[in-house]
Formats: C-alpha cells, sequence, structure tokens
C-alpha cells in the first residue's frame, strides 16, 4: 500500500487544476510505482516547506480526459467555450482543428510543462474508510495496486457513464441504436433516417451534421428552451446556483444547460431555416423498423442517436455510502457534507471547465484545511 496525503482521481480539466493547487499549495509527487506518467514540482509552491504528498491517477491512456473520444469533426472553432487551464493558457487555435487533438496535445503539454505528478493508466475501483475514525485515511483499490489517502478529490467526470433511456420495445429495434458517446461522424449514416433524441447542446450540434448527409428526426422530452444571446455574467452565475443548490440538498445535479438553454448560433439559424431543429415530442415505444410517435403515428428510421447526456462517474465512491434519501450526494461547496476527507469536482456547479477551474481550486483550499486541522 503506498501513501499519500490527497489522491486526485482523474486527469481531466478538474483533476489538472486540483494538481495545479496542490502544487502551489506546496505539495508535492508522492512516490509512485514502475510506469508512472512523470511527477514533479514545477509550479513554483507558494511556501517553500512541503505541505504533503499527491498523487493523480487517470484511468486514460493519455493526456486530454474526455477530449481524447471526441468526435472528429467536432472543431475549436465549434466546440463550446474551453477555459484555460489554471497557470497557462492554450497556445494558439486553429479554428479548424478537431477539438480531440487539439485538447490533447494542450493538456499533455501543460501536464509535462509543470511537472504533475500522474500515474496511468490507473483503474480506480473503490475508495473505502481503512477505520471508523472520522479522521483515519481512506483506502483506494486501482487496477495497478492499492493507495492510503488522508483525502481525495474526485475529478472521474462523467464521458464513462453515458445515460441510455428506457423505452418500452427498445430491444425490438432492427437498426442501430447508439449513445453519443459512440458517435464518428455523420457519413456512416448516409442513406439512413436518423432519430435524435435529446435537448442538448450536442444534440442540437450532431442534428446539423448529420441533416446535412441524411434525413433526421429530433424528439425531446420536453420543448427546448432557446436564448437570443450568449449568457452574461451575472445570468451564468444564477444559472449554475440554481445547479449548486440541487447538490446542495442531496438531489441528483441537473445539467447547466438544462438551466441556461440552447444559445442561436449561426450555424443552428441556418439548421433551423432547413426544418432540421422541428422539434417532436418524445415517442411512446420502439418498434423494429422504427418508433410509436406521440400522436400515435409510426414513424420508420434506422438509427436512434441517444443524445441523453452522461452521468457523474462516482460508482468507486460506493463503499463510502455517501448518497442520500433524494438519491444525490449533499454538498457543501465541493466537499462531501457527511464525508469531508471527500471532495467532488467537475460534478453538478462544477461540471462546466471554468467550473471545474474554479472547483479545483476551492477542493485544494478545503483539503488544506481539513489536513491542518487534523495533524
Amino acid at each position: 500500500m503506498r501513501p499519500a496525503d490527497v489522491v486526485v482521481i482523474g486527469a481531466g480539466q478538474a483533476g489538472l487544476s486540483a494538481a495545479y493547487h496542490l502544487q502551489r499549495r506546496g505539495f508535492v509527487a508522492a512516490a509512485s510505482g514502475p510506469g508512472n506518467a512523470q511527477g514533479g514540482t514545477g509550479v513554483p509552491a507558494a511556501d517553500a516547506r512541503p505541505a504533503g504528498t499527491y498523487i493523480v491517477l487517470d484511468a486514460e491512456d493519455g493526456p486530454g480526459g474526455a477530449w481524447r473520444h471526441r468526435w472528429k469533426s467536432l472543431l475549436m472553432a465549434t466546440v463550446n467555450g474551453i477555459s484555460d487551464l489554471p497557470g497557462l493558457p492554450q497556445p494558439d487555435v486553429d479554428p479548424a482543428e478537431a477539438s480531440s487533438s487539439f485538447l490533447t496535445r494542450y493538456f499533455g503539454g501543460y501536464e509535462h510543462d509543470l511537472g504533475l505528478a500522474i500515474e496511468r493508466p490507473v483503474k480506480v475501483q473503490s475508495v473505502s474508510r481503512e477505520d471508523t475514525d472520522p479522521a483515519g485515511r481512506l483506502t483506494i483499490t486501482t487496477s495497478r495496486g492499492t493507495w492510503s489517502a488522508r483525502a481525495v478529490i474526485n475529478a472521474a467526470g462523467t464521458w464513462t457513464r453515458p445515460f441510455w433511456p428506457i423505452y418500452p420495445g427498445q430491444a425490438s429495434f432492427r437498426g442501430r441504436q447508439l449513445h453519443v458517446a459512440d458517435y464518428v461522424s455523420a457519413d456512416e449514416f448516409r442513406g439512413r433516417h436518423v432519430i435524435v433524441v435529446g435537448g442538448g447542446i450536442s444534440a442540437v450540434g450532431l442534428l446539423d451534421e448529420i441533416s446535412r448527409v441524411t434525413g433526421t428526426t429530433w424528439f425531446t422530452r420536453r420543448e427546448p428552451v432557446w436564448r437570443e444571446a450568449a449568457f452574461d455574467r451575472q445570468a451564468g452565475h444564477d444559472a449554475v446556483a440554481l445547479v449548486e443548490e440541487r447538490v446542495r440538498q442531496g438531489l441528483p445535479p441537473q445539467s447547466v444547460v438544462s438551466v441556461t438553454g440552447l444559445i442561436w448560433t449561426p450555424a443552428l439559424r441556418a439548421a433551423a431555416a432547413r426544418g432540421v431543429l422541428d422539434r417532436h415530442p418524445m415517442f411512446t415505444a420502439i418498434e423494429p423498423d422504427g418508433v410509436r410517435t406521440a400522436d400515435g403515428s409510426f414513424l420508420a428510421a434506422d438509427v436512434i442517436l441517444w443524445a441523453t447526456g452522461f452521468r457523474a462517474e462516482l460508482e468507486h465512491l460506493a463503499p463510502l455510502h455517501l448518497r442520500g434519501p433524494g438519491g444525490g450526494i449533499a454538498m457543501d461547496g465541493t466537499r462531501v457534507a457527511a464525508e469531508p476527507r471527500v471532495h467532488l469536482v467537475g460534478y453538478g456547479p462544477s461540471s462546466s471547465t471554468i467550473g471545474a477551474n474554479r472547483a479545483g481550486r476551492a477542493a485544494v483550499a478545503g483539503i488544506v484545511t481539513l489536513l491542518a486541522g487534523s495533524g
């Protein structure tokens, strides 16, 4: 069992932000096993004395987090706003470059230049308490050994937990069903009628893209709310506050876009003019060759693309029994209210890139206070 004061799970935007702020606070790399990607103290610490040790455990084969898996047609010109990682701005961006390649390169350079202590690929299997002492240590069991930590920052993200709704007759469908997590390009659907399900940014973006090569139909549970302009600072703050209130109450978090609505862009206005964004209420059942619509008619389809979002990757935290009666995890900022040794970043209100940066900083500040108080 290898010791560290803080174990960070995940090296996406939130995990890298946490690692950066740990180094800024004077934490140094914990001793790692063979195959560690790197480890160092490239960020000048605010205090020259080591404040403790940390390690980032990442399940991916390389840098980039979930961006490694985004479809190639999601370009930097069309991707939703990406915030700089703390301490190192993005290099010059080619709008025509795929976001997966640009952000993977940016994240990799960030890790290298700052000498962050990251071990990969490491799949965290469980986090549990070593004993009943509320100030005791946590055991992190992984695919590459076991760690013992005084605190854990969970930044595992959502990409590995795509949400698939269940509808009557779903198993009978003879066509293809896939989640947006499995999407590659529109060309594979050429000549087939594609149903897109979902009311978020991915759904409308993929509707626009796929409709350029084949026929599409759009279904959502609720009528989407469209905004004429981007949020200003106050509107964004208010939207995040609504999501934050849910997690404070222990309810499952809503996505920020469910509160903010969808913003009209020139591309989406053009798609609407082509009739692509004519939304239909959800179908009532899936049949072998299509779906039964809300008005009782039948719509033939070859493909159902579920752009229905993701859930937070928290299964490895199950031994801690953090979920409450409301089905969510009651939070106090980034800290789990019932377990101060565990912080969730990139969860609920911090699921945006700018929110993830702030959450990494807040989690580290909370952990520094915790560790100082526990000696």
